[in-house]
């Protein structure tokens, strides 16, 4: 048994000596990291050195009261911005709409004329057809060689029975 306890003491200190040598390197790239700074390259903002960048001073020396009443007025800024968001798309939303009830109403419209127009053309072409078709005389002639008299009927007569 005296063996195992060697042998779990040994375990032991390899998992204390890899968390430790863990913490300090956790340390040292912390440090690493406060010391490079930040870098304004532009319009962005990084922790790595750029071509043309210079270093800025990123400290925040406010109280915590004055955070909490900066991030309170962020928080009221972004409340009134989602309102007026929804406030424009609801209103974007009722202006397409308006638009789309309106364009069927013009399509219903140019619809109508069209039937309407094509109706009236119709009309004008039977009555100009109608008016070119020869017309038929409702008068008879008898006169003249070759015409025949008109057949009179006869009419029954009663019997005397």
């Amino acid at each position: 048994m005296s063996e195992k306890r060697k042998k779990d003491g040994k375990t032991v200190s390899k998992a204390a000596a890899a968390i430790l040598s863990v913490a300090i390197g956790a340390c040292s790239t912390g440090a690493a990291a406060q010391g490079t700074g930040t870098w304004r390259c532009g319009n962005t903002y990084s922790d790595q050195p750029c071509e043309g960048g210079r270093t800025v001073k990123v400290d925040d020396r406010r109280s915590d009261e004055d955070r909490r009443a900066a991030d309170a007025g962020i928080r009221s800024a972004q409340t009134q911005a989602d309102r007026m968001e929804r406030s424009r798309l609801s209103l974007e939303k009722a202006a397409y709409d308006r638009d789309q009830r309106a364009a069927r109403e013009a399509r219903s419209a140019a619809l109508a004329e069209r039937r309407l127009a094509m109706a009236e053309q119709r009309e004008r072409d039977r009555a100009r057809k109608e008016a070119n078709a020869p017309r038929k005389s409702s008068l008879s002639f008898s006169s003249g060689p070759g015409a025949e008299a008109p057949e009179r009927r006869k009419k029954k007569r009663k019997s005397a029975d």
